[in-house]
């Protein structure tokens, strides 16, 4: 080794956290192809949460690196992208026949394109909001739909014309210009009232009092409000 070569390190914590989101991801497909739509459900509700941790952490602890971007993308397009895509072709797409894989591929192209968008207007985009709906909301509203239809008792047989229409409405709309509130300005590190932490409790409350209902029911209302917002900026431009 010449004495000018350094060796180059990643940082343990952040790629850890997408490390598991992966696998979240990788383990949402597997149980599709097993028929446990459920646990698919769940896997990319799991991978959605690392995913929102691992870039949080990276920043709280300054071990932010192009390595960890890159391989945030990536995994990323397997849990929000293939998995969602895969697991709702199975639960109900496919006995749409053609009709159900290009869908499925619409939504998974949507998320590809989303992603690569994302990275390289990262420096030039508004940091408020996001241009068009980020794909862990996307495979959200995908997974929240199978996992509550499944706890409905309703087949994907008899749901697929509605996991249709919802499959190409999130990949669409992953692709558009339509606005999406970040949350980035959001500071975990300043204080905030007493309050808040009773108004986080109850919201944990809530979620948990029927999980698949309210988390679904969270990811649509965030879908539309995206259309919401760009139709109130298009009318005061109007004005």
């Amino acid at each position: 080794m010449s004495p000018g070569f350094r060796r180059r390190g990643i940082y343990v914590l952040p790629n850890l956290l997408t490390t598991a989101a992966l696998f979240a991801g990788f383990y949402a497909i597997v149980q599709a192809m097993n028929g446990r739509f459920e646990h698919s459900a769940i896997a990319i509700f799991i991978a959605m949460v690392l995913d929102g941790l691992d870039g949080r952490v990276a920043r709280m602890t300054n071990t932010q690196s192009a390595f960890g971007a890159e391989y945030d993308s990536l995994s990323d397009m397997v849990s929000f992208g293939v998995a969602p895509a895969l697991v709702v072709y199975e639960w109900s797409l496919k006995g749409l026949g053609k009709l159900g894989w290009i869908a499925a591929f619409i939504y998974c192209v949507g998320a590809a394109l989303r992603l690569a968008r994302f990275n390289t207007n990262m420096r030039t985009t508004d940091k408020r909001y996001f241009q068009g709906l980020p794909s862990p909301a996307a495979a959200a509203l995908i997974a929240g739909l199978v996992w509550v239809l499944l706890d409905l008792e309703v087949t994907g047989e008899d749901a697929r014309w509605i996991a249709c229409i919802l499959t190409i409405f999130s990949g669409i709309t992953m692709v558009s210009n339509i606005p999406y509130w970040s949350g980035k300005e959001i500071n975990l590190k300043k204080s905030v009232p007493f309050m808040m932490v009773a108004v986080i409790a109850l919201g944990f409350a809530f979620v948990s009092s029927y999980p698949p209902g309210v988390l679904f029911s969270l990811f649509l209302v965030y879908a539309l409000s995206g259309y919401i917002l760009f139709a109130w900026r298009w009318q005061n431009k109007r004005k």
